[in-house]
């Protein structure tokens, strides 16, 4: 459940030391095993450092580009890698656009091709463009395909795809097999990425320019504040006290980043602390329903807290669209066990069978003879 930019954090040292090596010229030249186009697309794409010290950006017009925020948090120039190993300054855009988009303006950058916009279809196949941090070379991944459209009436609901994608990607392209600007990359892992569609950038643009300085900088703070705090939690157990608590709420809530949401209700969950969870996971359902991270985080909270009944509704959505995620059909198979769904029990045994035929021999014997249902602490 871990997203991109909370792993790019713990890859800091690996990631200094590529920053210190160019991006080299032939880079955008290599063999490129994708469709001619997606390779080309390569080209409208660049690595920047910012608050992370690697992410990606893409070319929308002759000097503008676009970004993940959370890849420049409340700083206000980036670092821009072009094709030939040449860094130069950009400029962020102040907007007060919270769907986790920031513009940068570059008037150095040279010319260069800027990928044509369009919308996605169901069947349509999809791939990231975005920096990679070992090869050192802006890379087009190989394919995937859609797993849920934006959800409708939801402001900013994602684009949920199995394009493969990983740390370094978060601000890169999300193009189909002509090269044309489907979405920008802004979370993967664990063959759930997500991608906020490129029809959001008429409204980011609309929301920045000069006069949104000063919210800017609060949601940019907000995001490095989250950040940072999560990342100081990480791998450190114990229950934490009323203030960190609030601090830790109210810098994720004011991100407006469902990803963070998703990171904070993770960080309370680990920690048992139920209601909080909750409460943070809840917030990223209601601002994008489709989010299957945040159904997931929803299901292992309610599992912690033995409410089984509760994580039924998202079990069933998820065995629909992660039907072969090993861990949503062992927690289907103990939820409709102790939550008397056995429908869906038996439904996620035979999947777990094709899946994990060894992890569905003592499931299929926790199903014949289950333990008594275990009672909350």
């Amino acid at each position: 459940m871990k997203t991109d930019f909370l792993k790019l954090l713990s890859f800091v040292t690996f990631v200094f030391a590529v920053l210190l090596l160019p991006f080299p010229a032939s880079a955008q030249n290599d063999a490129c095993r994708q469709p001619a186009a997606v390779c080309d697309a390569r080209m409208a794409v660049f690595a920047v450092s910012a608050f992370e010290p690697v992410g990606s950006a893409v070319r929308i017009s002759a000097n503008r580009l676009v970004t993940s925020r959370h890849v420049v948090a409340d700083r206000t120039t980036v670092e821009l890698f072009l094709q030939d190993g040449t860094k130069i300054e950009a400029q962020v855009v102040p907007s007060d656009y919270k769907g986790d988009l920031i513009l940068l303006s570059a008037p150095d950058v040279p010319p260069g091709p800027i990928l044509q916009v369009a919308g996605v279809q169901d069947a349509s196949k999809l791939y990231t463009v975005g920096a990679d941090l070992r090869l050192q070379r802006i890379r087009a991944y190989d394919p995937g395909g859609v797993t849920l459209m934006p959800a409708e009436g939801k402001t900013f609901a994602r684009l949920h795809h199995t394009a493969h994608s990983q740390p370094g990607n978060s601000g890169g392209a999300l193009v189909d097999q002509e090269g044309r600007l489907i979405g920008i990359t802004t979370a993967g892992g664990e063959g759930r990425s997500e991608a906020i569609p490129s029809s959001a950038l008429a409204v980011l643009a609309e929301r920045s320019g000069p006069e949104y300085e000063s919210a800017s900088a609060e949601i940019g703070a907000a995001v490095r504040i989250c950040t940072l705090q999560l990342e100081n939690l990480r791998g450190r157990r114990g229950s934490l006290d009323e203030q960190q608590i609030k601090a830790l709420t109210t810098a994720c809530r004011r991100s407006g980043n469902r990803q963070l949401y998703d990171n904070a209700g993770q960080a309370f969950g680990i920690r048992r602390m139920t209601e909080e969870s909750l409460a943070l996971f809840k917030d990223a359902f209601a601002q994008d329903p489709h989010a299957l991270n945040s159904r997931i985080g929803l299901v292992i909270t309610y599992h912690m807290a033995m409410r089984y009944e509760e994580e039924l509704p998202h079990l069933h959505f998820l065995m629909q669209h992660a039907p072969e995620d090993p861990q949503v059909l062992r927690f289907a198979i103990q939820a409709g066990v102790w939550g008397k769904d056995p429908a869906l029990a038996k439904s996620a045994l035979e999947k777990l069978k094709e899946v994990d035929p060894r992890a569905a021999l003592a499931a299929e014997h926790f199903m014949k003879e289950p333990p008594p249902r275990p009672q909350p602490r």
